[in-house]
């Protein structure tokens, strides 16, 4: 059986057999959602018939996330029009059908949680003349408009790479535009669906910062698909290149049977590495651990720029 090893700067991080890939460590084991203030705000949701990411994707930060203000909401509906291997969100086609209630739902959701930072994310919607593009800039304004001192991330589809279609996003201020890379370039084609591309998102990212230097960009990239070491370098400088200004790893997880396999448990200490690594290149934020996603505590960046005012 064939040994994964990973370097540090000090030298070798660790060594695993892939079999140890079937066995879910300890430090992957999460709580269950529990609290007053969660059943409190769960119960609210409901009967408006409001549902946020954190409870749909069964998150392990959700208590976390919740009791510091935090969500995370999903439009453009559920079906997604493409298939990303380690995905488990349904897919096929919408054929152009879009709720435009999820614009005021949008901000009651906020309204009822009192989120001081609130993440807006989608499925891809290749369906779409204009891929959902003007759909998200209408839920930024009116979230904007009804709840001003709420800061609001957004992470967006790639909109095929169509500056008309970012742009219709930028100019509606959100506070973070995020866009995640997922794995490295030699992962790519194996970890996304085909039309999503590893340029593409750099290229992206690289627009916002570019003509939006104003609004900070993000990223995020799952550890555990086989990448090496040194790939996670490779892309973080990319990413720099691009002048990202946050990255966040976590675990990959394998959704179902059907999906990609597990090559490799990362440890905490693997994850303390990838985090010192991204800051001595740069990034002015960085969150990395077993359990972290790419909205997980969010507004830990809200308390940084905060902080340096």
């Amino acid at each position: 059986m064939k040994d994964i090893i990973l370097k540090s700067s000090d030298g070798v991080l660790g060594r695993r057999d892939v079999s140890e890939s079937k066995r879910k460590p300890l430090w992957l084991k999460a709580s269950i959602p529990k609290g007053d203030n969660y059943l409190h705000l769960k119960t609210k949701l409901r009967e408006k018939g409001l549902f946020t990411v954190c409870e749909e994707a069964k998150c392990p930060n959700l208590s976390e996330c919740w009791s510091g203000g935090t969500a995370t909401i999903m439009i453009l509906g559920d079906t997604c029009t493409r298939a990303c291997k380690f995905c488990h969100v349904k897919t096929g086609n919408p054929k152009g059908f879009i709720n435009e209630s999820e614009i005021a739902d949008t901000s009651l959701l906020i309204g009822m949680m009192t989120l001081r930072y609130v993440v807006i994310t989608s499925v891809d919607r290749d369906d779409l003349p204009d891929h959902g593009a003007k759909h998200f800039a209408d839920v930024i304004a009116r979230a904007k408009l009804d709840h001003p001192n709420t800061k609001i991330e957004v992470l967006i589809p790639d909109f095929d790479g169509s500056e008309e279609r970012m742009r219709l996003v930028a100019e509606a201020a959100p506070f973070v535009i995020a866009q995640n890379i997922e794995t490295v370039k030699r992962l790519t084609h194996v970890v996304r669906d085909r039309r999503a591309g590893y340029e593409k998102t750099l290229n992206c990212l690289k627009f916002y910062k570019t003509h939006y230097p104003h609004i900070s960009t993000k990223t995020s990239i799952q550890l555990g698909h086989g990448e090496s070491w040194d790939e996670v370098q490779a892309t973080l400088e990319d990413l720099r290149d691009a002048s990202v200004d946050i990255v966040t790893f976590g675990q990959y997880l394998r959704p179902t049977s059907h999906h990609l396999d597990v090559k490799k448990f990362y440890t905490p200490e693997e994850f303390e590495e990838a985090k010192r690594m991204a800051m001595r290149m740069g990034f002015k934020f960085v969150a990395s651990g077993p359990l972290v996603r790419s909205s997980y505590k969010a507004a830990d960046f809200l308390d940084f720029v905060e902080a340096l005012q």
